[in-house]
């Protein structure tokens, strides 16, 4: 890990963003490059998130990243480290906002020590508005979440439970004037009813990166999907087509391309490796983009 710097709310290196925010923080430590000029989202949600949530997540990350927004989240389990993952994965600066000080003993979760060090080596930045040596607490993770909505455009929430922490971000960004964004599910999912209680007070239906491009004025995504569809031996086709409406585990993609289930698990690490599809682990797989 770097040097954790203090920077108070009166230094130039202090984010403009954050001194017009209800309730600023007066001092904030950051390791990393600093804030500067560029078009950064929050991506947030549930740490026990659902496969699709998983799906969402990265397919959603992958498409704001490839027109080049800098993601923001909280660092935490689920969601969040998914939408950093992504990032670090392209070698993306993302800035990842901790309820806990900055030192490897303090960081929250441990397991994801590692990763705060790869968005570091990425050219991304960590911030918390607590000292080293501080451990997080159920007050510091709600208050944290005015500093990830403060810096960001919008708030995209993708799974939360009636009364998550990411509802918590949500309410933050509607205090700040930022557009919050909510991705549906199934209504009898309770990590979805967070999200459809959302979209009934106002939050924009969000189902791809490209709706949240849309609505922000953003350039457009890559067309890379259909570029993985088209590429590929008639096999590899034959998968990556089964996978057009969503993730699905070894067996299911075997009965429904109705290949050798010799064949599928010799050709699956093949298009991993070429970045068409991911393990979202259990042996469940998606499209690597939306």
């Amino acid at each position: 890990m770097e040097e954790t710097k203090t920077i108070k709310i009166s230094d130039v290196d202090f984010p403009e963003e954050l001194k017009t925010i209800p309730q600023p923080p007066k001092v904030i430590y950051a390791q990393g490059l600093p804030v500067k000029k560029e078009a950064r989202v929050a991506i947030v949600g549930t740490r026990m998130c659902s496969d699709y949530g998983k799906m969402a997540a990265s397919n959603i990350a992958q498409g704001l990243i490839d027109a080049g927004i800098v993601i923001v989240s909280g660092l935490a389990p689920g969601i969040d480290t998914i939408a950093h993952t992504i990032a670090v994965e392209n070698k993306a600066r993302t800035i990842a906002v901790i309820g806990s000080g900055l030192d490897k003993k303090s960081i929250y979760p441990q397991t994801n020590v590692v990763l705060a060090q790869k968005i570091l080596d990425c050219g991304g930045l960590l911030i918390s508005e607590y000292p080293e040596g501080t451990s997080g607490a159920k007050f510091t993770f709600p208050r944290r979440n005015r500093i990830i909505s403060g810096l960001s455009l919008a708030v995209v929430v993708i799974e939360a439970k009636e009364r998550s922490g990411s509802l918590i971000t949500a309410e933050w960004a509607r205090k700040q004037g930022k557009k919050i964004f909510a991705v549906p599910g199934s209504i009898y999912s309770a990590n979805s009813r967070g999200c459809h209680c959302l979209i009934g007070q106002g939050a924009i239906l969000a189902q791809n990166a490209k709706d949240i491009l849309d609505e922000l004025g953003i350039g457009h995504i890559k067309p890379l999907v259909g570029k993985t569809i088209i590429e590929g031996s008639e096999e590899e086709i034959a998968i990556l087509k089964s996978l057009r409406e969503g993730a699905l585990d070894v067996d299911k993609i075997i009965l429904t391309t109705g290949l050798p289930a010799k064949k599928v698990l010799s050709i699956l690490p093949v298009l991993e490796i070429e970045g068409k599809i991911k393990d979202l682990g259990k042996n469940i797989y998606a499209l690597s983009h939306c």
